[in-house]
């Protein structure tokens, strides 16, 4: 028995090393990976694009809206973004603007036309859904590199593609979620497949990324997003359309003091486009 004993000791004084220096080495990689994904899809400045929701019940029951976005890339903080709801017209004119940051809480603003006023939305509800969809409102925030800490776990094929997978764990406060599994084409850093788990650590929700397509030579953008509820059966769609890098945006389309007159200029802007965004198939 006291050989047992020293050769349980000695295994355990040369293996935790080891395996110490393997974990080290998994979440190096994994930083690694992610960061060039943030790499390849920087440079764009702004972007505009137009948007259909379709949200399904568990009973396949459809509901379509039509929105508006608008984007900034920021260097030394997150991205801004602005969403301006067209149709139906319920909903019509509520926009939101996000402030994306790393581990500081977003910055986050709803305008609803009803009440003719904004409303902050508060960093302990990054976690409810938006606007009845299977997205949160964390969701739809830039992914900045400091929100997450990473680590690789594989190679494997996802679909005819040859993709990393990697964990990140969220560190901003009051994420829904304990971490996320992304698939990551390795040729072109695209995120391909994200799986949400739960503050009980069980499978929440998919996110697939399907119909890339490449603009201005750099920048690849899906066309369809799908999000699956696996707890409810619920699902949301997101159809992409009229992508746009050259109309010029500065910070003062993205100031909540000028909110109001920023959804003014984007529904002008965008008033053409709508008609524009054609129904999509599901």
């Amino acid at each position: 028995m006291r050989y047992v004993c020293i050769l349980l000791t000695v295994l355990t004084t040369v293996l935790a090393p080891l395996a110490s220096t393997r974990a080290q080495d998994a979440e190096e990689r994994g930083l690694e990976i992610a960061t060039a994904a943030d790499r390849r899809d920087s440079g764009w400045r702004f972007q505009s694009s137009d948007m259909e929701m379709i949200l399904r019940n568990r009973a396949g029951r459809e509901s379509r809206r039509k929105i508006s976005t608008r984007q900034l890339e920021m260097t030394g903080d997150g991205d801004k973004t602005l969403s301006l709801f067209h149709e139906p017209r319920d909903v019509g004119g509520t926009a939101m603007l996000t402030f994306s940051h790393g581990l500081k809480p977003d910055d986050q603003w709803l305008y609803l036309p009803a009440l003719k006023r904004i409303k902050r939305i508060s960093s302990r509800n990054r976690s409810g859904p938006f606007m009845g969809s299977e997205f949160a409102f964390e969701d739809l925030s830039s992914q900045e590199l400091d929100k997450y800490r990473y680590r690789f776990l594989r190679k494997e094929a996802c679909g005819s593609l040859q993709c990393y997978v990697i964990q990140r764990v969220p560190q901003y406060k009051n994420s829904g979620y304990t971490r996320q599994i992304v698939w990551l084409d390795q040729k072109e850093y695209r995120t391909m497949r994200i799986e949400y788990y739960d503050r009980k650590d069980v499978l929440l929700k998919t996110l697939t990324f399907v119909d890339y397509a490449e603009y201005q030579g750099n920048f690849w953008r899906a066309d369809r997003m799908e999000m699956i509820n696996h707890q409810t059966g619920k699902s949301t769609i997101l159809l992409w359309h009229n992508y746009d890098f050259e109309t010029p945006l500065n910070s003062g389309d993205f100031n909540k003091s000028a909110l109001k007159v920023a959804l003014f200029k984007l529904l002008t802007i965008s008033s053409t486009m709508l008609s524009r965004i054609p129904t999509g198939r599901a």
